[in-house]
């Protein structure tokens, strides 16, 4: 996934950026898709939404030359996960240098189904490939939207709870005795009262994972707002509680993703776990604290019990990239052969899992025992393993055009005032259902 960015805001941006990108979005909308640059031979253009990622497609740009075609070129520019949706649309509306293939995350995704979608609809590719049966399941749908796919997912984005193993070991906690979060809160209680220390880190994002962990989600497949309301008010609720408790804590500027958190609250133990997908332990735990390496360890979500007294699932999703291809490029086919090889190839799936990075959603490189072997940052544990374990249970993700608006606003407008009691669970649901019910479609 490769999210590292200087405060890692991408997710949430502020108000300026959402304005000028609607206008981007709007502008191209009004003029058109239709790219009117003269048609000429050039390197297939790759708009990656990570510097991070950069290396990575230009390695596998040599690859795709050394395995498919030698006369192949591309051109890599890679670009920040907010700065790449604005200048996407800012390319299609002018027609000026168009980008070929195009990478961008699930949530932004969302900004471009406010009306006529740029991307190519690739189902029929898809099928023709395979793809259909060999991504994961659930992840089939990820760019999918009134029935067209329009994207090609890269990782599986399994969520797990990331633990302390040192602190675990030193406070004879088990991880496998936290099957449920009625246990995990248990547990957490007791660490508050004997050691001073939260249980488990909370952030804004958690809202949305929980929700789909319970079998719900931000929206309903018919489009309406928070489905659930009961779910989404208990999950609220839940997350206020820890904060009052002090089982759960709130990172500074309320962000796992901010590197100020693994510099403060998680390098001197002041939290014992962490939700996060699997790109947040192979990228952002790895490279963020090095120095911890062997004291980390990762396990399936506890379990919620739910009205009908069964257990959830014990694991969720949140956020991935994928691969698309934008509609006025006038190299499909070359984009989509590169496309096909990224995804399918056994070599770069395994550089993707390897060079931490995310772990794949194509299930043939499942088999690779690169990915399976014991992985010394997580105290030796099969961490590919524990993945493919938790695959089945990985719950779709409801596309929707207001999706990261919903997102933004919770965490910019909601988030505080639901933690430090300011606004009561129910309130929050039933003023942002209202707020983006009568929000237009995209930002």
């Amino acid at each position: 996934m490769a999210l590292t960015m200087p405060v890692l805001r991408w997710i949430f941006p502020d108000a300026i950026f959402l304005m000028k990108l609607k206008n981007a979005i709007a502008g191209f909308m009004a003029l058109g898709l239709a790219y009117t640059g003269s048609v000429q031979a050039k390197p297939v253009d790759i708009w990656i939404s990570s510097f991070q990622d950069q290396l990575y497609y230009e390695n596998m740009v040599k690859l795709y030359k050394e395995k498919v075609d030698k006369n192949f070129e591309a051109k890599v520019q890679a670009f920040g996960f907010r700065e790449m949706p604005e200048k996407l649309a800012v390319s299609i509306k002018t027609g000026i240098n168009p980008p070929d293939v195009v990478q961008l995350d699930e949530v932004l995704f969302g900004a471009f189904l406010a009306g006529e979608v740029p991307f190519l609809e690739l189902g029929d590719r898809i099928k023709k490939a395979k793809l259909d049966k060999n991504i994961a399941k659930s992840r089939q749908s990820l760019f999918a939207y009134k029935g067209k796919t329009y994207g090609v997912p890269q990782s599986l984005s399994a969520m797990v709870l990331y633990y302390r193993t040192d602190l675990f070991k030193e406070m004879d906690i088990a991880p496998a005795s936290l099957t449920t979060w009625e246990k995990l809160v248990s547990t957490g209680e007791k660490v508050v009262k004997d050691h001073g220390k939260a249980m488990i880190a909370l952030d804004p994002t958690y809202f949305g994972i929980l929700l789909r962990q319970r079998g719900s989600d931000l929206f309903g497949k018919d489009g309406s707002v928070y489905p659930d309301r009961e779910a989404a008010i208990e999950v609220l609720g839940w997350m206020r509680k820890q904060m009052e408790s002090g089982v759960g804590m709130v990172p500074e500027r309320a962000s796992i993703f901010d590197p100020l958190f693994f510099n403060s609250a998680v390098q001197f133990g002041e939290v014992l776990t962490v939700v996060g997908a699997d790109w947040y332990g192979l990228d952002m735990l790895q490279q963020f604290t090095p120095d911890l390496k062997g004291k980390w360890g990762a396990m399936p979500l506890p379990a919620w019990k739910l009205p009908n007294g069964k257990l959830s699932r014990r694991t969720s999703t949140f956020a991935g990239q994928g691969l698309m291809i934008n509609k006025g490029s006038k190299q499909p086919d070359a984009a989509w052969k590169f496309i096909e090889f990224v995804i399918t190839n056994k070599e770069s799936n395994a550089r993707r899992f390897l060079d931490g990075n995310s772990f794949p959603a194509y299930t043939p490189a499942w088999k690779d025992e690169r990915l399976l072997q014991p992985n010394e940052f997580f105290s030796n544990q099969k961490f590919g393993e524990l993945l493919v374990k938790l695959s089945p249970e990985v719950p779709e993700v409801v596309g929707h055009p207001n999706r990261a608006k919903a997102i933004f606003l919770f965490q910019e407008t909601f988030f505080n005032s639901l933690i430090y009691g300011e606004l009561k669970p129910a309130e929050v649901v039933d003023k942002m259902k209202t707020m983006l019910e009568a929000a237009e479609p995209g930002f």
